[in-house]
């Protein structure tokens, strides 16, 4: 049966779903209906549901002590982050064996905890969303898979197979052609459903493929993409055999290098989330691979025997249906230049051999049942992992035309029949000096992606530099214009507000004067702080010299009177605030101008001159105050200040 739309496909009951106690999760929070108690009840309903959020507590460094009662764990962890854990974890008990033949069930889970792993140690990085939603995403975000198994065991077993024969043709693709429906879209409709957040489903929808979301590289979405894309790779990786390591790790630096880890930093990250996968392995009893550490598997990748200076031997696939032909060719292939050699007697026989041992040659007779050597060439050929072996052709024509028709089809040389065994030995060494250069050249290009990788880093790193103040380490003013500007433009577009906020610590020359610059640089480090903690979210800040500092406001700026409140809560908050140095306690205000933009503005530094006229007559006005510029006019913003009274 074949289902294209996605809302019958939701409604006819065959989608994975997660039990009682994840559903009712789901259902009490929509309805904001449930207590703590309730919360506890329905998750000690589940014992593996029990461990694991007090596992996920026990990991997270602000804890001064480890969570033994789960009344404390549920406690310091929102209904959030518990709902999205519920379902993950319920979804992975219930689903870990099914009817799709095809489907490995224990691997699939696996992978999927590996890459929450993943996005819960980026999102710790990053600090682009909270760690503990996208653990809950990062273990969802290939749901889709096990629906199309759970619905369509027979025809996913097939998909399955022909991705595994040809991994060059995606996933999705075969899906799309075969169901009308791929894992991406039943993924997104899924943790719609699940109540995950719009921005979440969309990056998670893309995260295969980044650069098909048409997202700015700069925007928030797009760098979720990102990370979701990297911590996939990741996942990849802990489940890849030895041999397709090269590229993945190659790959991951790339990626790594994007978000500016460089090859040492990337080799602890993936250490530690290995560590914690063998740990959360254990208790949902997943079958988690033993892997060496990263540095180490990147030195496997130079040393391995198949890719040593020194090493003749290589793998060879003889595919010869005649049995003296065969058993001459073996015995000059392994007694006379020491080759490991597996034969085939058809080509049928021979490509399924090919995919599990990956030869580096294959020898082939041309004239064979079943599939000829011809048609063998062209299924290797094309694959992807097919196109570097180097295939030799035994036959007996002499004629130019057919022979010129083996070279068309991808044969790399040929040997006549009966075997002359000079010329076979001369044929093979060329063989061999073929697969050196080609090792050679991936070696060349795995050091190439890792300079890349750590170009990127100091690029990044340089970029940071430039756009940190190196005392406070917030925004300096580069990085506070670049933003003021971005943020006019995007106001001016779409007919939305802006306002700027000028602040200025009151009285810093004579605290220089009296403790010393030391201290004066400690203030302006903790005014820094502050200003950071009180920003809301969409605002952005920076330092502007001395001892000044600028605030963009986008949220919550829709009129005069919120843009002051805001303005009050901070000049507050610092005044409250006891800074002690050498135990003693020093006290300090600030004085604040702000200015919101005009429909007679038509610059960012007219807006900016506005709020410094309203910073001077804060000042003269006797400081420790908030000043409005507005229609041309100072207002003093004490009039709204009883809010706080």
């Amino acid at each position: 049966m074949k289902i294209a739309d996605i809302t019958q496909l939701k409604t006819s009951g065959f989608l994975p779903q997660p039990p009682e106690v994840a559903l009712t999760l789901l259902a009490s929070s929509r309805e904001n209906e449930m207590t703590l108690s309730d919360i506890g009840r329905f998750i000690q309903a589940n014992p593996t549901l029990s461990r694991c959020l007090g596992q996920r507590m026990n990991k997270t460094p602000t804890h001064s002590h480890d969570i033994t009662s789960l009344s404390e764990a549920i406690f310091r962890v929102d209904l959030t982050a518990v709902k999205q854990l519920a379902i993950g974890i319920s979804l992975l008990e219930q689903y870990q064996h099914g009817s799709c033949k095809g489907f490995d069930y224990p691997s699939f889970w696996s992978h999927a905890l590996l890459m929450a792993l993943a996005m819960e140690a980026l999102g710790k990085t990053t600090r682009i969303c909270t760690p503990d939603e996208l653990f809950a995403c990062g273990l969802l975000a290939r749901i889709g898979c096990l629906a199309l198994a759970t619905i369509y065991p027979d025809a996913y077993t097939d998909i399955l197979a022909t991705h595994k024969q040809d991994p060059s043709i995606s996933l999705s693709l075969l899906e799309q052609q075969r169901l009308q429906i791929d894992h991406n879209q039943l993924t997104a409709a899924m943790l719609i459903d699940f109540d995950i957040p719009m921005i979440l489903v969309e990056s998670i929808y893309y995260h295969e493929a980044p650069m098909e979301s048409g997202f700015s590289e700069e925007s928030h979405p797009f760098q979720l993409v990102r990370l979701f894309h990297l911590a996939k790779q990741v996942a990849d990786l802990g489940l890849s055999s030895e041999s397709e390591r090269t590229e993945r790790i190659s790959e991951l630096l790339l990626l790594g290098g994007n978000i500016g880890l460089d090859s040492e930093s990337f080799g602890d990250f993936f250490d530690q989330i290995n560590a914690e996968w063998r740990s959360w392995g254990k208790i949902l009893n997943l079958p988690i691979p033993a892997l060496p550490s990263f540095h180490k598997m990147m030195g496997m990748l130079v040393t391995s025997p198949d890719n040593a200076a020194d090493a003749s031997a290589l793998r060879v696939l003889l595919v010869e249906d005649e049995p003296s032909s065969r058993m001459l060719a073996e015995s000059v292939l392994t007694k006379i230049l020491g080759h490991t050699v597996f034969s085939a007697n058809d080509g049928k026989q021979a490509f399924s051999l090919a995919m599990e041992i990956m030869p580096h040659i294959v020898i082939t007779d041309w004239l064979m049942p079943t599939m000829d050597g011809l048609e063998l060439t062209k299924t290797l050929r094309a694959a992807d992992w097919g196109k570097n072996v180097y295939i030799i052709m035994l036959t007996s024509f002499e004629d130019d035309e057919q022979i010129a028709e083996a070279f068309e089809a991808g044969v790399n040389d040929y040997v006549t029949k009966p075997i002359d065994i000079r010329a076979f030995r001369a044929r093979l060494r060329a063989a061999w000096h073929y697969r050196k250069l080609q090792e050679s050249w991936e070696r060349d290009r795995a050091h190439l992606k890792r300079f890349a990788a750590e170009l990127a880093v100091t690029n990044r790193k340089l970029r940071h530099a430039a756009l940190t103040d190196t005392l406070t380490e917030i925004p300096n003013r580069r990085a506070g214009m670049e933003a003021l500007a971005g943020a006019w433009n995007t106001a001016s577009r779409a007919g939305l507000p802006i306002a700027v906020m000028l602040v200025d610590i009151d009285f810093f020359k004579k605290i220089n004067d009296t403790y010393g610059h030391a201290v004066g640089d400690k203030i302006l480090k903790e005014v820094a702080i502050s200003i950071r903690d009180n920003t809301r979210k969409g605002d952005t800040f920076c330092r502007m010299g001395g001892e000044e500092f600028l605030m963009v406001c986008q949220n919550g700026s829709k009129d005069a009177q919120s843009v002051c409140l805001f303005a009050e809560r901070l000049r507050r908050h610092i005044k409250m605030k006891t800074i002690v140095v050498n135990e003693t306690p020093i006290r300090i205000t600030i004085s604040i101008g702000v200015a919101i933009k005009e429909a007679s503005m038509t610059s960012d530094d007219q807006l900016v001159n506005a709020a410094d006229k309203a910073l001077y007559a804060a000042k003269n006005g006797g400081r420790d105050r908030v000043c409005l510029f507005l229609d041309n006019q100072l207002v003093d913003c004490d009039k709204w200040s009883a809010t706080f009274s």
